[in-house]
């Protein structure tokens, strides 16, 4: 087996390819089909998924809910400004969080509509562990009406300068996201491409649809600082999958059906659940809710999952290394290149592809 380097997982991407906003509607972005045994490759778009999942496939979505986890703070002691990026749930009123700005221990910060926080310590992994006024259900509504949703970098640089109204709070968010599921910090971005209808075709046509959850925090997104990516450290992420989910999966699995993970967020959540628990039993009527690191890379053997839908990932990212574990490096290269070549748009608010 190939050991494979960061570097490695790296392209050139013409800066005007990133999208800053989806396509509307959002079922007509683009597809490139990817055959991962053969390496061909077909252009359609979004709403053609149709015609590659057959009845009895199992598609699998992450239904879980981008909360707006970007806060802005003072400082109560100097009126200075903190930015405060909700990361991970630790308790009901403490999480761990990103703070941008001259932050330290025992600091008191004020956020607005009666919610404020202090800085309780520093986990020495780019998180600090902050407990707010409020918590459970409370800190949510609060955390809604004064947070701005958390947009990934390289789209805030791109529109800083434009004086164009967002509406990334409805764009930004699945059209199965589940308010019982509130939590992600960034959006599961495959199923952005996913309109109601659509998936009622799904449906119709025979194609199972299950929902799991995986609460997104910086396992998603944290870059890799490492050139050997095997002392890479995945940051855990909370994952339920419920009995129904586990006991439609280990039919599927069992009888050969496709199993076909949306986004690499439901991919790493279904072979965590398969190599946690096993591949349980049919039948077993199990339930599966922990924290998941797994991280996937060339090499590895899937447990669960036969196909992904995904979008195009940034260079040198735990994405990139998935999508090569599952179609095979070489193929992605192409695949790459050719999305490169044609003018497809990358990253969250972009284009798809099927991995088949």
């Amino acid at each position: 087996m190939a050991k494979y380097k960061l570097s490695d997982f790296d392209y050139d991407l013409p800066e005007e390819l990133i999208a800053t906003e989806p396509a509307s509607p959002r079922d007509s972005s683009r597809l490139l089909v990817l055959d991962k045994k053969t390496g061909e490759m077909e252009h359609r778009h979004f709403s053609d998924i149709v015609d590659y999942l057959d009845e009895g496939d199992v598609l699998v979505l992450n239904d879980s809910k981008v909360i707006p986890a970007r806060l802005m703070a003072k400082k109560e002691s100097t009126g200075g400004k903190v930015e405060v990026l909700l990361h991970k749930k630790v308790s009901a009123g403490e999480w761990e969080c990103l703070l941008g700005g001259r932050v330290h221990d025992g600091l008191s910060l004020s956020i607005g509509r009666g919610l404020s926080a202090e800085v309780l310590k520093n986990n020495n992994d780019g998180t600090w562990l902050v407990k707010f006024s409020l918590s459970g259900t409370k800190l949510l509504k609060a955390v809604e009406k004064v947070g701005q949703m958390p947009l990934p970098p390289y789209i805030v640089a791109q529109i800083k300068d434009k004086k164009e109204k967002r509406k990334d709070k409805e764009s930004y968010q699945t059209v199965f996201a589940d308010d019982k599921k509130a939590g992600s910090v960034a959006a599961p971005t495959a199923g952005l491409h996913f309109t109601p209808r659509l998936l009622d075709k799904l449906k119709k046509k025979g194609v199972k649809i299950l929902k799991i959850t995986l609460y997104v925090g910086m396992g998603t997104f944290a870059p890799v600082k490492t050139e050997d990516i095997s002392k890479h450290k995945m940051h855990a992420e909370w994952v339920e999958v419920g009995k129904s989910a586990i006991g439609n999966l280990q039919s599927a699995i069992s009888e050969k059906r496709r199993v076909i993970a949306v986004g690499t967020t439901s991919c790493r959540s279904l072979e965590a659940c398969w190599q946690k628990m096993g591949r349980p039993s049919t039948g077993s009527g199990q339930s599966f809710q922990d924290w998941v690191d797994i991280f996937i890379t060339p090499g590895y053997k899937f447990k669960a999952v036969d196909g992904l839908i995904t979008n195009f990932h940034q260079p040198k990212s735990t994405l990139m290394m998935l999508v090569s574990a599952l179609a095979g490096k070489k193929n992605i290269d192409k695949a790459y290149a050719e999305a490169i070549t044609n003018r497809y748009r990358f990253y969250s608010y972009g284009d798809a592809m099927f991995i088949k």
